[in-house]
């Protein structure tokens, strides 16, 4: 089914490009574990980040801009296929324990944004951290992408035991304690990875699948291992931030993405192509310095509390993205619906979608599609929000805490208090009942997921 999509997608396209100039190029630029709280025109007061300060400026900076789960792999899956990670089975628990470094991965069955944009023609690449599989039929060239050097899942998985036990290695971090492997597709060339290296290596990268790409519309997912811990920078970053080694690596990524932008720029691209910065989920904030900033939101990675959800998000695109705030939800639940949009791109409507489109908000057109956001932990709904309110069925107040479940839901009003300080529950019952009623809803739209793992998973 997916194989015979893909074929009329490439046939419309080809009908649709005779009439029309070509379509933009996509880049989506993704940190893990970078706070709402991390960058300085997010408000940091010590991390120099002047590219994507610079970015922000000519383009637009999404302040209520949400990702699809707090923790890497659920969220990675949301972004790749714009569907809840509930719908592919990228939540559970279970398959975490079972599967520590992703071996049930992203389902044959769901369409990720490379293979839904390789249908129209686009050259697709991938450089940096995968995260939805790590056995070969889950990997990125297998889902789309044409290319792709990087690691397979966090920098912090095949710990070996060259390095001191417990929080020691992280506090002092040798590239050595962890033999995470480097592929060129198929190919491991590097183990353990020369993490020191790696933000600057996969800016290079990106810029030469750019060089390759640049006479065709593409879409390039740079996907970054930091800051997730342990934490590592090149020797020109080393004590470079004020605000320490976590800034420092800050600060690398921020050169990474000028050195993305530059090429874009220097090559005549910029009117043709629009680039994303954001985050998988919010900081981890147990590592304490080795973690970020969540700002003025509450919690971090881990919870449904905004700290864990809501991230830094740029859209640039000159010439067409009027540089703005944009307060208007959006989520990386809503890229594949954009970017198909903007490049002529149907999907086929045998499933479930949970984004929208956000071209007419981008181009200042229109308002964002998007007035609700479902707050998943796994595959169990915390919380929901529609409109300015949102409703904790259940919450944790860190990652790796015990779940309370609230018999009456907790309530915020995020536009007043988006530090999710003051419950309102009492005074307004209605919107209880109102939000209580849109996750009825949203439930009927839940179904059993069938996939290759399930049997194994049931065992």
């Amino acid at each position: 089914m997916k194989t015979l999509w893909m074929l009329f997608g490439v046939l419309l396209w080809m009908g649709t490009v005779e009439a029309e100039d070509r379509p933009p190029n996509f880049i989506v630029i993704f940190c893990d574990d970078l706070g709402y709280g991390d960058l300085g025109c997010f408000g940091h007061p010590t991390i120099a980040t002047p590219h994507l300060d610079q970015m922000a400026a000519e383009g637009q900076r999404w302040t209520q801009f949400y990702v699809a789960a707090p923790v890497c792999t659920p969220s990675r899956a949301g972004l790749m296929t714009g569907r809840l990670p509930i719908r592919s089975g990228l939540c559970s628990p279970k398959r975490r324990v079972l599967f520590p470094n992703s071996a049930g991965g992203i389902p044959d069955s769901e369409i990720t944004i490379a293979e839904a944009l390789k249908g129209a023609g686009y050259a697709t690449g991938m450089v940096g951290k995968w995260h939805l599989g790590h056995l070969p039929q889950y990997l990125p060239h297998r889902h789309g992408f044409d290319q792709w050097f990087g690691v397979p899942y966090s920098n912090d998985m095949d710990r070996n035991k060259k390095g001191p036990k417990g929080w020691d290695a992280f506090l002092d971090p040798k590239y050595e304690y962890w033999d995470v492997p480097l592929h060129r597709n198929d190919e491991v060339i590097e183990r353990p990875t020369d993490q020191r290296t790696i933000t600057r290596r996969y800016g290079d990268e990106a810029v030469t699948f750019i060089d390759a790409n640049q006479d065709k519309p593409f879409f390039l997912y740079l996907a970054h291992s930091m800051p997730h811990v342990p934490l590592f920078r090149s020797d020109r970053f080393v004590d470079r931030s004020e605000r320490g080694f976590y800034g420092d690596v800050i600060e690398e990524i921020d050169a990474s993405v000028g050195k993305v932008l530059d090429a874009v720029r220097t090559r005549g691209l910029s009117e043709n192509t629009v680039v994303i910065f954001t985050s998988d989920n919010g900081p981890w904030l147990e590592y304490g310095d080795m973690g970020g900033s969540a700002g003025l939101l509450r919690a971090g990675k881990g919870t449904t509390f905004e700290g864990g959800m809501r991230v830094p998000t740029i859209i640039w695109w000159p010439g067409t993205a009027k540089p703005e705030v944009v307060t208007d939800p959006g989520a990386t639940l809503d890229l594949l619906h954009t970017f198909c949009s903007l490049a002529g791109v149907q999907l086929p409507a045998d499933r479930v979608y949970d984004g929208g489109d956000l071209s007419a908000r981008i181009r200042g057109t229109g308002a964002s599609p998007r007035n609700s956001v479902f707050y998943y932990r796994g595959d169990v709904l915390y919380a929901v929000r529609s409109g300015p309110w949102k409703m904790h069925f259940r919450s944790r107040p860190r990652s790796g805490a015990k779940e309370t479940i609230h018999e009456t839901p907790l309530l915020y009003h995020l536009e007043h208090d988006p530090s999710e300080k003051k419950d309102l529950a009492q005074k307004h019952p209605e919107v209880i009942e109102r939000l209580k009623k849109i996750a009825a809803t949203h439930s009927t739209t839940l179904k059993p997921v069938e996939n290759q793992m399930e049997k194994v998973l049931s065992r």
